[in-house]
């Protein structure tokens, strides 16, 4: 089927083969519809002779219709009618011939005038070609003009999904160097060049994966263990991280760095406002047809409004929002609330999907 569908993918093997199952199946119906009233075979041999004519005389209409598309609409309806009414006047004249001189053996009426005999006729059928003709032709094109309206839109699409994406980057970096800029003031070199070792992997780790694509979780999570290696470098054992993810929920496609601005959020704003420390929650479910995500805090908490946080100057979570509507339209939740019995609580909920084996291949 797909080698029919690649063959057809052509307009000149399309023209071509349109062209000729038109012209065989007029002779074919023609000769059906006429077979008691002649069955022999130089009936036969007159319709497929027409229907040759007829292929052979409707050839230069495509290129007289094409060059018409110059003209004015006017200029153009007076050229196609034209040219139409002259192939029909040439096939009729045609059939006439092969009428008079070969099926009736030469015996032909005196007056020219029988030769254009059945020139309306002909108008019809080759009319009826012009129009199918302009109508696959305009089909074609209109296609053509939605294809092109979906590529642009697509690569709209992810222009936006990156821009979301690679924003992430550059908030992310300026909060991991000004924590390394301080080791080095600290003169905690060690320290230093020990985030600087996870931040060169972690970054290794966002500029390999494309912001289009959806990774499986189970690399999501090996992502955020090394951006969490980074932050323990300042925390030390003031941040504790337990994680309750299932083998199935690492098959799990989602966005990639999807979590980790919810991390970063709940450590900036809970864990380093805590002087003991504090602990975050990242878990994972599958419910149904859905993945469930959920990242929780026990820090001091956030207001909450709406299911939103009313902070200023808030890009992360934000972000997420709008990146997770870009993918998946409306079939997705995004909530946050209150902790029990303190903190803040970020819940995803997204298709659940899973990597086809062809994709791998």
């Amino acid at each position: 089927m797909s080698r029919w569908y690649k063959w057809f993918e052509s307009n000149e093997r399309l023209f071509w083969g349109l062209h000729t199952l038109g012209w065989l199946g007029l002779a074919i119906i023609y000769y059906i519809g006429s077979f008691l009233n002649d069955p022999r075979p130089i009936f036969l041999f007159i319709v497929l002779l027409n229907s040759l004519a007829g292929w052979v005389l409707t050839v230069p209409l495509r290129y007289v219709f094409q060059h018409s598309r110059q003209y004015s609409l006017v200029k153009m309806a007076l050229t196609i009618l034209a040219a139409t009414y002259a192939v029909s006047l040439l096939w009729a004249v045609a059939r006439n011939f092969h009428y008079w001189e070969i099926y009736k053996h030469g015996f032909r009426p005196e007056e020219l005038i029988y030769y254009f005999h059945g020139t309306i006729n002909a108008f019809v059928i080759i009319g009826c070609w012009a129009v199918l003709y302009f109508g696959i032709k305009n089909y074609q094109m209109l296609q053509k003009e939605k294809q092109n309206a979906l590529t642009a839109t697509t690569m709209a699409h992810q222009a936006h999904l990156k821009m979301l994406r690679y924003q992430l980057n550059p908030h992310f970096l300026f909060n991991t160097l000004n924590a390394i800029s301080t080791l080095v003031l600290m003169k905690e070199n060690k320290t230093a060049e020990k985030m600087v070792s996870r931040l060169s992997d972690f970054l290794r780790y966002s500029l390999d994966n494309d912001p289009i694509k959806k990774v499986p979780l189970g690399e999501e999570i090996k992502a955020l263990r090394l951006y969490l290696e980074i932050e323990k470098v300042r925390f030390d054992d003031r941040l504790n991280v337990q994680w309750d993810v299932s083998e199935k929920c690492e098959q799990a496609l989602v966005p990639s760095l999807l979590l980790q601005p919810i991390i970063e959020n709940a450590i900036k704003h809970a864990i380093s406002k805590m002087t003991g420390g504090g602990a975050i929650e990242i878990s994972a479910k599958i419910f149904g047809h859905d993945l469930l995500l959920d990242v929780a805090d026990n820090g001091p908490g956030a207001k909450i409004k709406n299911g939103q946080l009313k902070r200023e100057n808030g890009v992360g979570l934000v972000n997420i929002r709008e990146r997770l509507h870009s993918l998946y339209n409306r079939n997705f939740a995004f909530t946050i609330e209150h902790n029990q019995p303190q903190g803040v609580r970020v819940r995803i909920r997204i298709p659940y999907e899973v990597k086809e084996r062809n994709d791998a291949e």
